[in-house]
């Protein structure tokens, strides 16, 4: 009998913090069984504990509760970490979440060690290409390089990203395992509707308006005010509730009242992934003017809840929204283009096939159990 490969798992955060990177770690680990994870990443916040067991997996929480110094830290403090681990467990492979402080320690530890450890490096990152080579005076680019050159195999959550692993020096061939959804989570019932109106109701919505929504980091990548900008052009009874925070709230807010529509934009703040189904059901449009995406989980979220998705065409959004399949386009830094979007959607006679057409195919591509099993025959493999 095999016994179960041991893998040492980096991310720069992990839970209680969420994102894309983060439900993918634990969707993965949750379903496969055969493996033992452990995973080092910063602790970020005071109060959390410096050890504990989330689903899966064993996690380390390095640093003192300070969040740009436990990321700074993060590298130095997990290569000592790694060794002692590396010492006990034996690990059959590091498996590398992005191109992050967290990763760093990893190849770091590769780099003074006699025995190396393949490291196996997802990338997740929607940055654009521009960022990268700018970022940090350019650093970020070379990191990017340099993981690449000393990774064993390189997995992409899209197509887009698997051509820029190419691009900046990786010779294999990157392997396509997407981002998905808990379609069980994320299924909600055409009967919800008590629940649908519960939650129009908490958001302030009335029964005719016409509820876009976005999940979203509050930054300049994720286009929100374009959306905002895009308001005034459309019907009053036109109303965007955004989910989430970030470092443009206060920009943002004070947009919509330059503009006269801060009475149709509802800032919800931070809602958990746990309640994000229920605030995407009692929505009517979920809409996101990316300049820049990786791939974008809210997005097959919101397909999996049936509601029609308005997004631009960057990066790996178009590797599952066609135009009139499963979805709609916007253009990027374009609110005119965003106007345009949502009248099509709300006039649109075959929106509920389309609606119909991206719900199969997130079941039949985008679940996280057949996403799952494809990551445990690389780790098998």
């Amino acid at each position: 009998m095999l016994k179960p490969k041991k893998i040492l798992i980096f991310s720069t955060a992990y839970y209680p913090f969420v994102g894309g990177a983060e439900i993918a770690i634990k969707e993965i680990t949750d379903r496969i069984s055969d493996c033992s994870f452990d995973l080092i990443t910063a602790k970020l916040k005071p109060g959390l504990p410096n050890f504990e067991r989330v689903g899966n997996i064993n996690v380390y929480r390095l640093g003192f509760g300070v969040a740009i110094l436990d990321k700074l830290l993060l590298p130095f403090l997990g290569v000592v970490k790694v060794k002692r681990l590396n010492n006990k467990n034996q690990y059959n492979f590091y498996w590398a979440m992005m191109v992050t402080f967290a990763s760093g320690a990893g190849f770091i530890a590769n780099l003074i060690s006699n025995k190396k450890v393949p490291i196996i490096l997802t990338l997740q990152e929607g940055d654009s290409e521009e960022y990268l080579k700018t970022k940090w005076f350019g650093i970020l680019n070379l990191a990017w390089r340099l993981a690449l050159k000393k990774s064993s195999v390189v997995t992409v959550i899209s197509n887009y990203l698997g051509e820029r692993a190419k691009k900046l020096g990786f010779q294999g061939e990157p392997i396509l395992i997407p981002n998905g959804v808990d379609i069980k989570k994320f299924e909600l019932k055409n009967t919800d509707n008590e629940l649908r109106e519960q939650i129009r109701k908490e958001l302030g919505l009335k029964k005719d308006d016409v509820a876009l929504i976005t999940a979203s980091r509050l930054n300049i990548k994720n286009g929100i005010g374009d959306v905002i900008k895009a308001l005034p052009k459309l019907p009053e009874n036109v109303k965007f509730v955004i989910l989430g925070v970030g470092e443009l709230e206060k920009e943002l807010k004070e947009l919509t009242k330059k503009l006269g529509v801060s009475e149709r934009v509802i800032f919800k703040g931070f809602v958990s992934h746990n309640e994000m189904p229920k605030f995407l059901k009692a929505c009517d449009i979920f809409i996101r003017a990316s300049l820049s995406e990786g791939f974008g989980n809210s997005f097959v979220e919101a397909m999996a809840v049936k509601i029609p998705v308005i997004a631009t065409p960057v990066g790996g959004v178009v590797d599952f929204l066609k135009e009139n399949e499963t979805g709609y386009f916007c253009q990027p830094e374009s609110p005119k283009s965003v106007v345009e979007a949502v009248q099509r959607v709300v006039s649109d006679p075959n929106k509920g096939k389309i609606i119909e057409s991206a719900y199969q195919m997130v079941q039949n591509k985008y679940n996280w159990d057949k996403i799952a099993k494809s990551m445990e025959i690389l780790f098998n493999s």
